[in-house]
């Protein structure tokens, strides 16, 4: 690959790389709201004896915002839970087809995350959270946004895989 090829091909990694990067940090301070807000809701309860109402759905919201856009990190370095004996013992084309059959597999699922978690915050944008009161469509969204993001990277991991560390013949592109 040479020229503007290569040009788009970089330029479209460095932004991915950026956007996921970006998530994970979005998804790192996601869980540090939910251990400072549960840390409160300790001293809240426990200590002043006056429990704060609101603490309880905010830990839920961020972290359910943390696992999603954390998600787009596994997708992108390809450390997702996987059942890799078959990977691991196949080489060539074998290699070549458990790879894409489980990437095609992941983006399918990521497609109907996306797909359902639209419609579900479509159906729930009226409904409040109680305590926090807001719509419960801000905390589902990142359903959708969490896919598209880890569709994002897992394109890609398929375009610019990581080398494989007990592959001998893995070469970082």
């Amino acid at each position: 690959m040479s020229g503007a090829p290569r040009t788009l091909r970089s330029t479209a990694l460095a932004v991915e790389r950026a956007v996921t990067r970006a998530a994970v940090a979005l998804g790192c301070l996601a869980l540090v709201l939910a251990i400072s807000v549960g840390a409160w809701q300790v001293i809240a309860r426990f200590v002043l004896f006056r429990s704060a109402s609101w603490s309880e759905p905010l830990i839920q919201a961020s972290l359910i915002w943390m696992t999603y856009l954390a998600l787009s990190g596994a997708m992108r370095s390809g450390t997702l839970i996987s059942v890799d004996v078959l990977l691991k013992a196949s080489r060539g084309r074998a290699r070549i087809v458990l790879r894409l059959a489980g990437l095609v597999a992941i983006f399918a699922l990521l497609a109907v995350l996306l797909w359902f978690g639209t419609i579900l915050c479509w159906r729930i944008r009226f409904q409040n959270i109680a305590g926090l009161n807001i719509s419960a469509a801000w905390v589902y969204a990142a359903l959708p946004v969490g896919s598209i993001l880890s569709m994002l990277a897992l394109a890609a991991h398929a375009a610019d895989p990581p080398p494989d560390a007990s592959d001998p013949l893995a070469t970082n592109v």
